[in-house]
Formats: C-alpha cells, structure tokens, sequence
C-alpha cells in the first residue's frame, strides 16, 4: 500500500511545502544564477524515470556554457561559476526537482535519474531501478554518493527497490539531511574522481 499509494501522496505534500518553505532561497538563487549564466538559471536534460520513460530533469544550472575555439564546451571545471560551486557545495542545486516530485516524474526518496545514453548499460538485474520513480535523493546517496563505484552504485539502488519501505525512506531522508549539514560526499566535480558508466563498461 506505501509504495502504490501513500509514497505518492508523502512525496505531493512534502514537496508543495518544500517548495513553499524554500520559495526566498529558490528566488534568490535564481537570481543570482540568472546574472552569473547569461539569463539561464535553470539546467534541464531528458532522463530515464519509472518504466524508462523520458522525463525533463530540472536544476539550478550551476556551469556557464564557455566553448573552445572549436566550438566545443570547455571541461566541467572550467565553467563551474563561483554562486555554481556553492550551491553544489550546499546541494541547493537539486531543489528544483522538487517540481519534478510535484508533477509526478520523480519521488523524493529513489535511485537516482541518471542519463538516457547509460540504458544499454545496466544488467537486468540493475534495471530493477527504472520500476519505481526516480529520486531526489536515494541509498547510494547516503553511502558515498559520487564516490562510490559505479557497480555499488548501482547494488544499492536494487537493494532500495527490493526493499522499499516507509521506514527505510525516512532512514535515508534523515541521513541525507545530516549529510547535506555538515556537506559529507560532496563532490563539486564528479567527472575529477570517476568515469561515466558508459565509458567504464565500454572497456
């Protein structure tokens, strides 16, 4: 019943009253943003959600988009802004997808929506993470996040769905907000300690 139905109607409330509580620091980041990024606050990408179906992430866009003479974007390091580097820091760069929650295409507490090109990817086992919505955050986020290797990774997100729980969700959503406080895992560049899921399945 928690995860036909009450998970739903945790995820509408709690994000309505995210974002309401929230509202002075999503403007005010969007602001800030607005004028670091040319007038671009806001990041969307088209990411797998429940049964693979496509779904626009949004968050705070926090990399300007600079080019090489080739005309070519310039690695991530090279356009992280500084307002960018905090907010990841911070993690405010995710609030946004509490919209995402509102609408229905993720849940608070899920694997997380990773890119459309990694589905070829995953074994059968690891597609189990497409079942359930995506989420904001999830198990592998409070075990090490960006640090944690992709097949871990992965483990956990299976381990989640297999073991989805009202209890288990509010384990992680207390675990992310301590590590959130004290910005443990953290990583502003992933791309500085680990390969993208293709690239280190491709070899």
């Amino acid at each position: 019943m928690y995860k036909s139905f009450f998970k739903r109607v945790i995820d509408f409330m709690a994000a309505l009253v995210g974002l309401l509580i929230l509202s002075p620091i999503f403007i005010l980041v969007t602001i800030g943003l607005f004028f670091a990024n040319q007038g671009k606050p806001f990041f969307f990408q088209v990411r797998p959600g429940k049964g693979e179906k496509e779904f626009k992430i949004v968050k705070f866009k926090t990399m300007n988009d600079k080019k090489d003479k080739n005309g070519n974007l310039l690695p991530d390091a090279k356009r992280l802004t500084k307002i960018g580097s905090f907010v990841r820091k911070t993690s405010m760069d995710e609030i946004p997808q509490l919209i995402n929650v509102l609408i229905g295409d993720m849940s608070l507490i899920g694997p997380r929506p990773l890119l459309m090109r990694y589905l070829p990817f995953y074994t059968e086992r690891e597609r189990l993470r497409h079942t359930v919505r995506p989420g904001i955050t999830g198990l592998a986020q409070i075990n090490g996040r960006n640090t944690v290797k992709w097949d871990d990774r992965l483990a956990f997100d299976v381990a989640y769905v297999e073991n989805m729980s009202f209890k288990q969700d509010l384990e992680i959503l207390y675990k992310t907000v301590l590590k959130v406080i004290v910005s443990e895992n953290i990583v502003v560049d992933p791309e500085s300690i680990m390969q993208n899921l293709d690239d280190e399945r491709k070899l």
